[in-house]
C-alpha cells in the first residue's frame, strides 16, 4: 500500500520562510532543509500557490514515507518511485484551499497580487546561469557604536539586464562551502530599490543588509559576507522571485506599509517608485519600528521628506527615560488615521519584518476595527480576496 507524501525540492528552495509561515497545521519546518511532516500535512495545498519557485510543489507516492532526517540530509530530491509522475492531490480545489486558510485565521489568507501591479518575471536568472553584479556602493546606515549594523549595497548589472519589480526578492550564493562539503545555501534579500533603478534608468538595485551575530556568537555568514564587500567587488544574483508581494501601480491608491529593521527594504522601493511617477500620488503611510533612531535605517533620509509626501510614524522600543513603544502601539495611537485608511478601499496594506509582527498587527487591526464599528475579520477576507493585504514575516 502507498500513501501520498507531500516533498519540498532543496534544489531550487530559495528558503524564503513563506511555506512555513502559510502553513496551519504546522507540518513545515526547517533547518538546513525546509521539510514537511508527512504525519501533519493535511494537503489544505495552502503553501502551493505563494511560493514564487515552485519547489514546494512536489507528491511523491511511496510505500514508506521519507522521515524528517533524511529530508534534512538532502541536496536534491530523491529519484521518483516507478509509478511516475505524480500529480497534486486532487482533494481540494484552489477553492477549497483557500476557505480552508481562512478557517485556520491567519492574518494573510492566500496571497493574491494587487489587480493593477505589473506582472513580474520569475527565475530569469537560476543557480545554474546566474547575474553576474559589480558592487558600486556599500554604506553603513546606522550609527557607528550601535548594535544594529545596517549597509545600503548598491550592485550594477552592466549590459546584464535584469528585471525586478519592488516588492521582489533575490538570491545570492555565499562562497565557499559547508562542513559537508556541500555549496552554501541561497540567501534571499528584499530588493530596497524602484524598477528603474536606484537612479532613473539605471541598470542597478540596491538591498538592506543587517549584519547578523548567531547565538553561538559567530557572524552570520551571508549577512557579514555582504557588509564586507568593497566598491568593485562582483558577485552572482539568481531570481528575481516573488509574485505577489507586489506595489499597484494605480498612483491614486493608499498605501500603510508597517515594518521593523530591514523590513523597510521594500518599502523604500514603493515609496520611491510612487514619488517618481505619480506627481499627485494616493497617501503613503509608514509605520517604522526600531530599538532606537540611531539604529533605524535610512533615518537621515526619511528626515529630509515631508509628511504629505511620506506620513511617517517612527517608534522606539529602546528609548533612555522612555516607555517601551511597539509599532503595534503606535497603529493603536492612530486609531482614527488607521481606521479611515481601512474603510478606503483604494488602500493597500503590506507588513513587512520578524514574525512576531504580523501577531502584533493582527491583534490591533482588530481592536481599531472593533473601536469604529468594522468587521475585522471580514474586511480582512475581502482585502486578501482583492489583493490588497500582504504580509511578509521571517
Amino acid at each position: 500500500m502507498t500513501i501520498r507524501q507531500h516533498l519540498i525540492d532543496p534544489e531550487i528552495c530559495i528558503r524564503c520562510n513563506t511555506c512555513e509561515t502559510r502553513c496551519p497545521t504546522g507540518a513545515i519546518s526547517h533547518d538546513r532543509n525546509y521539510v514537511v511532516n508527512v504525519d501533519i500535512c493535511n494537503f489544505c495545498m495552502r503553501c502551493v500557490r505563494p511560493c514564487p519557485t515552485g519547489a514546494i510543489d512536489n507528491w511523491f507516492d511511496v510505500e514508506t514515507p521519507f522521515t524528517l532526517d533524511e529530508q534534512h540530509g538532502w541536496q536534491f530530491l530523491p529519484p521518483r518511485p516507478a509509478a511516475a509522475d505524480v500529480a497534486p492531490p486532487d482533494a481540494f480545489d484552489d477553492e477549497a484551499a483557500d476557505l480552508l486558510a481562512r478557517a485556520a485565521g491567519a492574518m494573510g489568507g492566500a496571497a493574491r497580487a494587487p489587480a493593477s501591479a505589473a506582472h513580474p518575471q520569475v527565475n530569469v536568472y537560476t543557480r545554474a546561469d546566474p547575474a553576474h553584479a559589480t558592487v558600486t556602493g556599500n554604506a553603513r546606515i546606522t550609527e557607528s557604536g550601535t548594535d544594529s549594523d545596517v549597509h545600503h549595497i548598491i550592485l550594477d548589472f552592466g549590459s546584464e539586464y535584469f528585471p525586478y519589480l519592488e516588492g521582489q526578492s533575490i538570491g545570492v550564493l555565499p562562497p565557499g562551502t559547508d562542513a559537508e562539503g556541500r555549496p552554501h545555501a541561497m540567501r534571499l534579500y528584499s530588493v530596497a530599490s524602484p524598477r528603474d533603478g536606484e537612479k532613473p534608468n539605471t541598470n542597478n538595485m540596491s538591498l538592506t543588509v543587517k549584519r547578523v551575530m548567531r547565538s553561538d556568537g559567530q557572524p552570520g555568514l551571508a549577512s557579514n559576507w555582504l557588509c564586507d564587500m568593497a566598491v568593485g567587488d562582483r558577485l552572482d544574483v539568481i531570481g528575481p522571485f516573488g509574485s505577489t508581494y507586489l506595489m499597484p501601480d494605480d498612483p491614486t491608491t493608499d498605501l500603510l506599509m508597517i515594518c521593523t529593521g530591514t523590513g523597510v527594504s521594500p518599502f523604500r522601493a514603493f515609496s520611491l517608485r510612487r514619488r517618481r511617477t505619480a506627481p499627485e500620488p494616493g497617501r503613503m503611510y509608514l509605520f517604522f519600528g526600531a530599538r532606537t533612531p540611531e539604529e533605524l535605517p535610512y533615518f537621515g533620509p526619511l528626515q529630509r521628506l515631508l509628511q504629505s509626501q511620506l506620513h511617517r510614524e517612527l517608534v522606539y522600543s529602546r528609548q533612555p527615560a522612555a516607555e517601551r513603544e511597539y509599532v503595534q502601539d503606535r497603529l493603536l495611537q492612530r486609531h482614527d488615521l488607521v481606521a479611515d485608511a481601512l474603510r478606503n478601499p483604494k488602500t493597500y496594506i503590506y507588513v513587512c519584518g520578524l514574525r512576531g509582527l504580523e501577531e502584533g498587527v493582527e491583534t490591533a487591526m482588530a481592536e481599531i476595527c472593533a473601536r469604529h464599528d468594522l468587521d475585522w475579520p471580514a474586511l480582512r477576507l475581502q482585502m486578501c480576496d482583492e489583493g490588497r493585504l500582504h504580509i511578509e514575516t521571517y
